[in-house]
């Protein structure tokens, strides 16, 4: 029965490789909040883990040093700059073991 199990789980692995850059939703076997389903982008997968980016943080405030201090970008970059923006982003590493279904477009 492992051997079973091992040979679904690289099954599962490889075709989720196929989506990696894509949006998708994976439904997983878990209790609480992890029963609704992760939808993100899969940025990586292997044997034991499909990795999803959950939420992308913003891009850099100031990339022009302190241009931001000056006027030169709109209000969004200058709260970005103040520190108005709390997040960083998130990832979220799902074991392929608890994967109860995998959700992406057609085409």
């Amino acid at each position: 029965m492992a051997d079973c199990m091992e040979k679904i789980g690289r099954n599962i692995a490889e075709h989720l490789c196929n989506y990696i850059g894509e949006t998708v939703t994976i439904y997983c076997t878990c209790g609480g909040e992890s029963g609704s389903g992760f939808t993100g982008v899969v940025l990586s997968v292997n044997d034991c883990f499909v990795r999803l980016i959950t939420c992308i943080g913003p891009a850099p405030g100031c990339a022009l040093g302190s241009a931001c201090n000056r006027g030169l970008f709109s209000l969004w970059n200058r709260r970005c700059c103040s520190g108005d923006i709390r997040s960083v982003g998130s990832v979220t590493d799902i074991p392929i073991d608890r994967i109860a279904s995998f959700v992406h477009n057609a085409v």
